[in-house]
C-alpha cells in the first residue's frame, strides 16, 4: 500500500498522471521532503520516455517496411539507377568474340538462296515500275525486321533511247540498241581512228607519232578506264566521237554481237543540278555539269568494231595494241548519229535505321543499288540481297543481348547505273548534316563476280580495320583459312586498288569526306564482262563462281558485317588516322622531288619564292598531330562517353578537312586533296610539276604557285582539326 501510494504521489507530483494512470482520481498531494525524488523514481522517469520512442520507433519501421514491398516504388527507384549506369558511356557492352558468335548465327546460309530469288527482276531500269515494285518490297522488309523507315525522292534528268542510234561506214549503216546516257545528241563524221583504251597515256603516243587526231572518230576498247574518262581523254584532242566496244580478247564470254549500256557523264549524281538535289529542279540555276562530253559517244558491239578495223588503213598500229594492222587513215570516213533523248523521272531512294543506344546520332551507311540495264544480277540482286540479309541479321541480334553504340543506316539506291545518282542526290541534299554524323560508308555494288581475286578499295583511316577483318573472316576454300591469307598471301597491300568513280562509295569520299570502304571477289580477269549488258544473269554468275554464288555472298555478308558491328560496338571508332601519314608523305617527297628537278634544269620557270619548306611543315604537323591524338587515347578514361565522343569526332573530322575548302563543290565536286580528282589534289600538282618541266602546252608556273600553296593550307588545317584544342595547334607554319 504504502508503494502504491508512492507512486501515485509521485506521477501526480509530475503531472503525468492523466496519460499514464487514467483511473486514479486521487488529487494531488502537497510537496514535502517524504514526496520527493528517490533514485527508484528516477529510474522511472527515465524508463517512461524511453518507452515511449521504442514504441514510436516501432511504428515508423513498420510503416516505412510496408512501403518498400509496395510495387509502386520500384520503378523509380530503377529509373534513379539507370542513368548512373548509362553514364560511364555504354549499355550492357558484349566481347567482341561473342558479338563475331552471335552474328554468325544470324546469318544464316540457307536464307541468301531465298532472298536471291524474291528480289530478282528481268527489268527494273531506274524510275521504272520495276525500280518501283523492288523499293516498296524492301521497305516492307525492314519494316518487318523492326527497322524504322523513310524514303526520299528526287526527280532527276537521264538520257534514253527511244528509238535506234546509228553507225554507217563504207557505205554500211548498223542501228544499234545500246547506247550511252548523257552522250551530246547529234550526227558526227570524221575519220576513224583507232587509240586502244582511251587513256591518257595512249593519246600520248599518238601525239607523238604526229597523227592528227583533230575532228577524228575514236575507236577505243572497253576496259581499264570508264566510259567516262575515255570521252573525256578523247575530247581533250579535240575528237569530234567515240565509239568503245567490248573486244573478245578482253571480254571472251560476251557474244559478238553484245549490246553494251552505260553512261558518260564525268562524275556522279544528276549532271543538270550539280553540287544541288534534284528535289525540284525549279529551285535551281539552269546549269549544268562540266563532266557533261560536248561530243558524240556510243558503243557498238564487237562483231562491227571488227569488221570496222580490218578495213582501215593509215600508220601502222603499235605491236602491243592488238593484232589488226592499221591505225586508220584520214579517209577512213565513219557516220555516228546518237538520238538519245533528255527525259525526267521519278526515283526513290529507300532507308532502314537501326539506332544505337549511346550515340544514336552517329551512324554508318551500308548501301547497294537496286536498278540495272537488264537483269543486273551480279551488279544489283546480289548486293540488295546481302544489304536484306545484314538488317536481318543485325536486327536479331538485340534477342541475343546486342545493343549498339552508334546507330546503321540501310539505303537501297536508285539510278546507279547513271552514275550513283541516288547516292550522289541524297548527300548533296544532306551534306551538311551526312559529313558531321555519317562516319564510315560500305557499298556493296558487285561484290560477287567472280572466286579466283579479293580486290578492296578504301580509305587509308579504314585500312586497319580492313585488315584486321580479313584475318578474321575464313575465305569459302576447303583448307578454311582467312581471306588475307586465300586471296592475299597475308600481303594486305595486294588486295588494294583506285576506287572507281563509278562506285557509291567514291562520291561518299570525295565529296562529302566520309570514310568508305568497297571490295568485291573477281574472275581471273578482274572485271565482270556482263556489267552493262542485258546477260547480266543469275545463271552466267553461277557458271562464274561454280555455282557458289550463295557461299560467296554469305562471307561477303560476314565481312561487311564485322565492319559495320566493329564501328558500332567498340567505345572509340575503329579509324585509324596515322594510315594517311604514309600517302601524304609520299606525295610530298614526289613533289619535292619534282620541283628540285625543275629549279635544276629550268630555273627561270619556277619563281625563287616557291619554297618545300611549308608544304613539308603541313606534312610534319599532320604527322605530329596524328601521333598526339594516339596518345591522347592511350591516356584517355575510355569507359567516360564525353570523353570518347570528342576523340571520336577529331577523328571524323579527318576526312572532312581533307576537302579543299577552296574549290567550288558545284564546279569540282571531288575535293579531296588526296583521293579526288581535280586541279586542288596533290596528284594534280605532280603532274603540273611534269607539264612545267616538259614544257608543255598546259603548263602555267603561276597558276601552280597559287595550287601549291591552297594545297598546302589544306593540309595544315586537316592537322589543326587533328590536334583538337586551339592551344595546342602548330603555328610554325
Amino acid at each position: 500500500m504504502k508503494l502504491s501510494s508512492d507512486m501515485d504521489e509521485e506521477v501526480g507530483g509530475n503531472g503525468t498522471a492523466d496519460h499514464l494512470n487514467h483511473n486514479s482520481r486521487s488529487k494531488p498531494k502537497p510537496y514535502s521532503p517524504r514526496n520527493g525524488n528517490s533514485p527508484r523514481n528516477l529510474c522511472f522517469m527515465l524508463a517512461a520516455p524511453l518507452l515511449i520512442f521504442i514504441i514510436g520507433y516501432l511504428i515508423g519501421f513498420l510503416v516505412h517496411r510496408k512501403k518498400d514491398m509496395a510495387p509502386a516504388c520500384v520503378g523509380p527507384v530503377i529509373s534513379i539507377e539507370e542513368p548512373v549506369v548509362m553514364e560511364r558511356g555504354a549499355p550492357p557492352v558484349m566481347n567482341w568474340d561473342s558479338v563475331k558468335k552471335l552474328y554468325a548465327e544470324k546469318l544464316l546460309k540457307g536464307n541468301f538462296d531465298a532472298t536471291f530469288n524474291s528480289f530478282a527482276s528481268p527489268s527494273h531500269q531506274a524510275g521504272s515500275p520495276g525500280d518501283e515494285n523492288l523499293g516498296n518490297r524492301i521497305i516492307r522488309k525492314f519494316k518487318e525486321y523492326g527497322l524504322s523507315t523513310w524514303t526520299d525522292e528526287h526527280f532527276v534528268k537521264v538520257q534514253e533511247l527511244p528509238k535506234t542510234n546509228k553507225v554507217t561506214f563504207n557505205g554500211e549503216s548498223v542501228n544499234l540498241e545500246g547506247f550511252l546516257s548523257y552522250s551530246a545528241p547529234g550526227t558526227a563524221i570524221g575519220a576513224v581512228l583507232y587509240a586502244h583504251y582511251g587513256r591518257e597515256s595512249d593519246f600520248s603516243l599518238l601525239r607523238d607519232k604526229n597523227i592528227n587526231m583533230n575532228g577524228r572518230v575514236m575507236l577505243v576498247r572497253a576496259g581499264l578506264i570508264n566510259f567516262a574518262e575515255k570521252v573525256a581523254n578523247a575530247a581533250k584532242v579535240n575528237a569530234t566521237a567515240v565509239l568503245i566496244y567490248a573486244d573478245l580478247s578482253d571480254y571472251s564470254s560476251l557474244g559478238s554481237s553484245t549490246e553494251v549500256f552505260g553512261h558518260v557523264h564525268l562524275g556522279s549524281g544528276d549532271p543538270y543540278t550539280p553540287g544541288f538535289p534534284s528535289f525540284n529542279h525549279t529551285q535551281f540555276p539552269p546549269i549544268e555539269s562540266s563532266g557533261l562530253p560536248r561530243i558524240l559517244a556510243q558503243t557498238i558491239p564487237s562483231k562491227l568494231a571488227t569488221k570496222i578495223l580490218r578495213q582501215l588503213g593509215g600508220p601502222e598500229m603499235p605491236r602491243l595494241w592488238g593484232s589488226f594492222t592499221k591505225l586508220g587513215g584520214e579517209t577512213d570516213m565513219i557516220t555516228v548519229e546518237v538520238n538519245n533523248v533528255l527525259t525526267e523521272k521519278k526515283i526513290t531512294n529507300v532507308f532502314g535505321v537501326i539506332k544505337g543506344y549511346v550515340d544514336a546520332d552517329r551512324y554508318v551507311v551500308i548501301g547497294a543499288q537496286r536498278d540495272a540495264w537488264g537483269p543486273g544480277f551480279a551488279k544489283a540482286t546480289v548486293g540488295t540481297s546481302i544489304l536484306l540479309e545484314m538488317a536481318r541479321s543485325i536486327s536479331e541480334m538485340k534477342y541475343g543481348g546486342f545493343m549498339p553504340r552508334r546507330s546503321i543506316v540501310f539505303a537501297s539506291w536508285s539510278a546507279g547505273e547513271y552514275g550513283s545518282v541516288g547516292a550522289m542526290e541524297w548527300l548533296e541534299g544532306y551534306l551538311s548534316s551526312l559529313s558531321m554524323k555519317a562516319f564510315s560508308y560500305l557499298d556493296l555494288n558487285g561484290v560477287v563476280t567472280g572466286q579466283h581475286g579479293f580486290k578492296l578499295s578504301a580509305s587509308p583511316l579504314l585500312y586497319t580495320l580492313a585488315q584486321s577483318t580479313l584475318k578474321e573472316v575464313k575465305a569459302p576454300s576447303k583448307d578454311s583459312s582467312s581471306l588475307l591469307a586465300q586471296y592475299g598471301r597475308n600481303d594486305f597491300e595486294s588486295l588494294l586498288e583506285p576506287m572507281n568513280m563509278d562506285s557509291a562509295a567514291y562520291p561518299f569520299l570525295a565529296f562529302s569526306g566520309i570514310p568508305s570502304l568497297t571490295f568485291r571477289f573477281t574472275s581471273e580477269h578482274l572485271s565482270y564482262p556482263y556489267f552493262g549488258t542485258k546477260l547480266d544473269t543469275q545463271e552466267k554468275l553461277k557458271v562464274a563462281t561454280s555455282n557458289q554464288v550463295v557461299q560467296f555472298a554469305q562471307v561477303a555478308a560476314r565481312f561487311a558485317g564485322h565492319i559495320t558491328l566493329r564501328l558500332v560496338h567498340d567505345h572509340l571508332l575503329q579509324l585509324d588516322i596515322q594510315r594517311y601519314t604514309k600517302s601524304i608523305r609520299e606525295n610530298v617527297f614526289r613533289i619535292n622531288g619534282k620541283v628540285s628537278e625543275i629549279k635544276r634544269l629550268r630555273p627561270q620557270v619556277l619563281p625563287k619564292e616557291l619554297t618545300m619548306q611549308w608544304l613539308m611543315s603541313a606534312s610534319g604537323s599532320y604527322s605530329r598531330a596524328s601521333a598526339n591524338l594516339a596518345n591522347d587515347i592511350k591516356n584517355s578514361d575510355l569507359e567516360d562517353v564525353e570523353i570518347c565522343r570528342m576523340i571520336n569526332d577529331r577523328t571524323m573530322a579527318v576526312e572532312r578537312n581533307l576537302l579543299s575548302p577552296y574549290v567550288s563543290p558545284r564546279e569540282n565536286p571531288f575535293r579531296h586533296i588526296l583521293m579526288g580528282s581535280g586541279p586542288q589534289t596533290l596528284a594534280a600538282l605532280i603532274d603540273h610539276l611534269e607539264a612545267i618541266k616538259s614544257d608543255r602546252p598546259e603548263a602555267d608556273a603561276e597558276l601552280f604557285r597559287n595550287q601549291f600553296a591552297l594545297a598546302t593550307w589544306t593540309l595544315q588545317g586537316c592537322a589543326n582539326s587533328v590536334a583538337g584544342d586551339i592551344w595546342a595547334l602548330d603555328n610554325e607554319i
